[in-house]
């Protein structure tokens, strides 16, 4: 089975890279086979617009730079990620205070008839914001590694290789990360919070 760009859709990532440093129209394969999983991940980082940005960006990027890259290093997924991660970097100042600033803002509940529903949701949204204010306090680099895998449903070695650093660092970090988010969560106390 062929696509509208002559590239076998069995064809492996790192060949589709490159061929399209002959026939750049190859390249859009990887936007075809990546860019809704980078959009999540994107999304669920930074919200819809600026998500929006950098999946996008994170094509445009990889696209300049397909010259430069090197399969000797880790694969095209893992290399799309780093890219998005980057590119998510630049915008964690903003990210950091939207964690903060949803950590500040109570949501409404909406009662419903019965008590037990609303106590559940009023939980559920206390503890929410406890974990994003967690999220919020963690390193960046303990949080890229968290979200990687987590939301990037990324494997530890392609975190790894995402954020350039060894597998061992990825197991430190997500360790680490885990535990800070436990500990918050063993502090809260739904009882508290009526």
């Amino acid at each position: 089975m062929e696509t509208d760009t002559n590239v076998d859709v069995d064809v492996d990532d790192a060949e589709v890279v490159a061929r399209s440093r002959a026939d750049p129209e190859c390249f859009a394969v990887l936007f075809d086979r990546y860019f809704l999983p980078l959009h999540r991940y994107a999304s669920r980082r930074l919200g819809g617009a600026a998500g929006d940005d950098v999946a996008a960006e994170t094509f445009l990027v990889a696209f300049r730079e397909r010259g430069r890259f090197d399969p000797a290093r880790g694969s095209v997924r893992a290399w799309l990620y780093g890219i998005a991660t980057n590119l998510i970097r630049g915008h964690h100042r903003a990210e950091e205070r939207g964690y903060r600033a949803h950590a500040r803002s109570a949501a409404e509940p909406r009662y419903a008839a019965e008590e037990e529903r609303a106590d559940a949701r009023i939980a559920a949204a206390a503890a929410r914001e406890v974990l994003v204010a967690a999220l919020a306090d963690l390193s960046r680099g303990d949080r890229d590694a968290l979200l990687l895998v987590v939301w990037g449903e990324l494997s530890h070695e392609e975190t790894a290789e995402a954020l350039g650093i060894p597998v061992g660092t990825v197991g430190s970090r997500l360790h680490r990360a885990r535990r800070r988010l436990r500990a918050a969560l063993d502090d809260f106390n739904p009882s508290n919070q009526r």
